[in-house]
């Protein structure tokens, strides 16, 4: 029986590093995109060993068809949750239509996509990663996403629990800042914002897509055979603290 990891918005580029990531140790990598072509296109260049396949992710019908299309090739060993979207900034500008799209992809769609690959996750004894962010641990704008983030890091949690019994393990990883597809139209409105985003970083720079995947294989791996309900930042220390805050707040130049 082949083993196969699953990763959703795999045609992004955090998607496409973590697939390419997860290729060591699984037979296949299922790359599931709500883009089909962009996907196939990603999966593409990857070579052998990844198979594209259409999903939106926040219909529950398509979860259970593409888990059934999963039993047809193996059974899925490793769940990526990566799918992710962001819509308004601010608070005061969040609509419901906003409030509900962001939580039906952020936070309903990584139940979704879990329920429908459960079984298959209990015959493997399987690790489920979901990529949650920064904004589910603090606030940086975004709320209608952060709300839906720090659910799914809680969605994490009660995975982990509940289904420990079965040898299934749940974690979080949360990038910071990551120089994305995503992030385009705020460098094309402000060219310096990956700059300024980096001055507030202590290792001073913004997170790759290659460092969110080398993160999500570590869980995945045996080598986190005892680790579960744990959500790791992957934010160049931004959690951590802000050096520049540590500097007007102690007027030392050490910061």
């Amino acid at each position: 029986m082949k083993r196969l990891a699953l990763v959703t918005g795999a045609a992004g580029d955090i998607g496409r590093a973590i697939s390419k990531r997860l290729k060591h140790g699984h037979d296949l990598v299922l790359m599931t995109d709500r883009d089909l072509a962009a996907v196939q296109r990603a999966a593409a260049g990857l070579g052998d060993g990844f198979v594209a396949m259409a999903l939106d992710v926040t219909d529950p019908g398509g979860c259970a068809a593409v888990a059934a299309e999963a039993a047809a090739l193996g059974r899925v060993a490793t769940l990526v949750n990566n799918a992710g979207g962001v819509q308004a900034a601010s608070l005061q500008s969040t609509r419901p239509e906003d409030w509900r799209a962001d939580r039906a992809l952020n936070l309903d769609a990584p139940f979704f996509v879990f329920q429908a690959l459960a079984g298959q996750l209990k015959e493997t004894g399987g690790s489920v990663v979901n990529v949650a962010s920064v904004n589910g641990l603090a606030v940086f704008g975004h709320p209608a996403y952060a709300a839906a983030k720090a659910g799914m890091i809680h969605l994490t949690r009660l995975i982990a629990v509940e289904y420990g019994k079965f040898g299934i393990r749940a974690n979080a990883v949360a990038p910071g800042t990551v120089r994305t597809q995503a992030w385009e139209a705020r460098a094309a409105q402000n060219p310096n914002v990956f700059k300024e985003a980096a001055a507030h970083y202590p290792l001073g720079r913004i997170v790759s897509p290659e460092d969110v995947a080398e993160a999500v294989g570590f869980l995945a791996s045996p080598l986190a055979a005892a680790i579960t309900g744990t959500c790791l930042p992957v934010d160049c220390g931004l959690t951590a603290g802000i050096p520049a805050l540590a500097h007007t707040f102690t007027q030392s130049p050490d910061y």
